[in-house]
């Protein structure tokens, strides 16, 4: 376990606490095949679960009742035949005692546990599964459909859920720093590896191992592109070509499974072009910016729209965007070149509680969702608070069939100059992101040492490697 039991205890006392009353029940994950029964992936624990006892062995499951405060760890012990094959491991009431819950029960006790609940009328309170186990489970034990299942969901625990995760601790933030550290080991070995004839697969299997061997998996599938304006570009067979940029966008989780995220542009050839130095200082310029209003009380979302005006105005210094700015903006035109948020909350999801429903986690009543384009992909809006996490990750890409869409429904024409625009078809994309941790005056970066991004530092880096 990452932190004391004390920790555990305290963090499930304020969710029973917030919750107010009912039956909470937290399932834990089981292993997932690849292809059949005895060839599993990796086990990745449910965050939520881990939040709230720190362990990690599947098939186990936590049911707390908000109004007489009884804890139960559930899950059956391992039998002779798994521990020929995997080793001796803790028993389910060791775990108990690590994780200060007094009582433990089979996995055949939680059906009974969760029926006598419901006898009684009691709320069964339940978070938004995701994976298909927990919905049969679910449906077992409360005969919700599947498909109802995230509509059903207790709001009242997502909320509680949501408020504690949020604010990290001295000690989860230690162990982001370790995360940051094995980003920053991922993406610099990335531009250490970049040059011409280096295939994307091959720098994305290396940043998979680097991920494993320093702690525990990549925090999401590693993007490598010399196609940046594909967002989620994953790492293909294609060798890396001269004068092209390639985009990494990677993470790391530690082994307990707390997260980074990064992403650098790097120049093939080792130096960038004139049109790619414009571009790149751009995406620069409003990372930078980010850092210097990021506080808490301040709304993401405004921070999201100066970036936004930043943009307008540089673009507009390149001839590919004209006329006011404000307007621009408002009326979404900036958003051909930048289709998605500022950024996203970070902790033991690297997109922190994303399925818990992003409109509780990046909004709330006084900042809401919208359904403009590029906009409505802002992830987390809302005011910031000491100890949040949040990614600052501007980028500019440009994306053909975007660019002639647009263009044939003459979409903010008035704002864009499609025949300068329609030169950088082939360009690519440019995305640069770093972790932000939101301190008491403002805000910091996660991680001691930094990976380069500027312009003159990313082409020094590239000078010095060793070929």
């Amino acid at each position: 376990m990452l932190f004391s039991q004390q920790t555990y205890v305290q963090r499930r006392e304020e969710l029973r606490r917030l919750v107010g009353t009912g039956l909470i029940l937290l399932p834990g994950n089981n292993d997932s095949p690849m292809n059949y029964p005895a060839n599993a992936y990796k086990f990745r624990q449910d965050s939520t679960f881990l939040y709230f006892t720190g362990q990690h062995r599947d098939g186990l499951a936590l049911v707390m009742d908000a109004d007489t405060g009884r804890e139960v760890l559930i899950g059956d012990e391992i039998d002779i035949d798994d521990i020929v094959w995997y080793g001796s491991v803790t028993s389910v009431r060791e775990m108990a005692e690590q994780s200060g819950v007094a009582e433990v029960q089979p996995m055949s006790a939680l059906a009974e546990i969760v029926g006598e609940a419901r006898r009684s009328g009691r709320k069964v309170h339940f978070l938004p599964p995701y994976r298909h186990e927990t919905m049969l489970t679910l449906h077992d034990l409360l005969g919700i459909h599947p498909s109802e299942q995230r509509a059903c969901a207790s709001l009242s625990l997502i909320q509680a859920v949501v408020r504690l995760r949020s604010i990290k601790s001295a000690d989860e933030i230690a162990e982001m720093e370790r995360a940051a550290h094995i980003g920053y080991l991922m993406h610099t070995t990335a531009m250490q590896l970049c040059r011409p004839g280096v295939t994307e697969r091959y720098i994305g299997g290396v940043l998979d191992g680097i991920a494993a061997a320093h702690g525990s998996i990549v925090s999401f599938q590693s993007i490598v592109s010399m196609h940046g304006e594909i967002l989620h570009g994953y790492p293909s067979g294609r060798q890396l070509e001269a004068g092209r940029l390639m985009l990494c966008d990677a993470g790391a989780e530690t082994v307990e499974h707390y997260c980074s995220d990064h992403t650098r542009t790097t120049p093939i050839s080792g130096r960038f072009t004139q049109k790619q130095r414009d571009i790149y200082d751009i995406v620069v310029d409003c990372h930078d910016l980010a850092l210097t209003h990021a506080r808490p009380g301040v709304r993401w979302w405004d921070v999201h729209m100066d970036v936004c005006r930043l943009m307008t105005d540089r673009l507009k210094t390149l001839g590919l965007m004209r006329g006011d700015t404000e307007e621009a903006v408002q009326a979404g035109a900036h958003a051909l070149f930048l289709p998605h948020g500022l950024g996203h909350m970070m902790g033991m999801d690297v997109h922190d509680m994303e399925g818990l429903g992003q409109i509780h986690v990046g909004y709330d009543d006084e900042t809401r969702p919208s359904s403009q384009f590029g906009l409505a992909s802002l992830r987390f809006a809302r005011r910031l608070e000491e100890g949040f996490v949040v990614t600052d990750e501007p980028g500019i890409y440009f994306i053909p069939d975007l660019i002639d869409l647009w263009r044939k429904e003459g979409i903010n024409a008035e704002f864009l100059n499609f025949d300068v625009i329609e030169q950088y078809k082939d360009f690519g994309g440019i995305r640069i992101e770093d972790d932000v941790l939101i301190t008491r005056d403002g805000c910091r970066f996660l991680g001691e040492e930094r990976i380069p991004y500027h312009a003159d530092d990313v082409e020094r880096f590239l000078a010095e490697r060793q070929n």
